[in-house]
């Protein structure tokens, strides 16, 4: 994971989902009944504050991905529609997340320097600049998702490596599909001592 910033609500978000979708709440005698989705028509707006990329994985989604409330319809009726409190985020993460609301980290609040890339494993692991007090919920963000290792996001950033290793994408282009892996390959390359000719 790494820090995304809230993107600016869109000009017509208010008439076309709030106030529609806080009115269809008030009327709605079934509180069981999923809201109405009125936030996908804006799921491209989202996108581009995320730079297209999940917000969990950090990997760009050529799919589409999906609107994640952060805080469930489920558990927070009155977050549905609040621009706020959408994700951008892959729709397989989206369903591992549920209604777990802020038991995992929060794309908005996490630090860039959490969380790295190993290679040649292309794990995602925490760093020691985790505080401490964040600390559990990290790693319950890495198993809950599959962020660590399993093996749809493993053969995601496998894919991603893959195209840089054979040249087929520079470190730029790299950094703009998934830069934690962009970032891990600029450090190894900071060890990598130059060869002697």
């Amino acid at each position: 994971m790494m820090r995304f910033a809230l993107a600016p609500e869109p000009p017509d978000f208010s008439t076309r989902a709030r106030q529609p979708g806080n009115l269809w709440l008030a009327n709605s005698a079934n509180d069981a009944k999923r809201p109405k989705d009125l936030w996908s028509p804006f799921k491209s707006q989202l996108s581009d504050g995320f730079h297209k990329l999940c917000g969990y994985s950090v990997m760009l989604d050529p799919a589409g991905g999906t609107v994640d409330h952060y805080r469930s319809c489920k558990n927070h009726r009155s977050l549905a529609y609040e621009w706020s409190n959408y994700r951008f985020c892959a729709g397989w993460i989206n369903s591992s997340k549920k209604d777990i609301d802020d038991q995992v980290l929060d794309p908005f609040q996490v630090q860039d320097d959490w969380f790295e890339i190993l290679l040649p494993s292309l794990q995602l692991v925490l760093t020691a600049s985790v505080p401490s007090g964040e600390r559990d919920r990290a790693e319950f963000t890495l198993r809950r998702l599959g962020l660590k290792d399993d093996e749809r996001i493993l053969r995601q950033r496998r894919e991603w490596y893959k195209l840089y290793q054979e040249g087929k994408l520079t470190l730029e282009g790299l950094d703009h599909c998934a830069p934690l892996i962009a970032r891990a390959v600029r450090q190894h390359l900071l060890k990598v001592e130059p060869v002697e000719e």
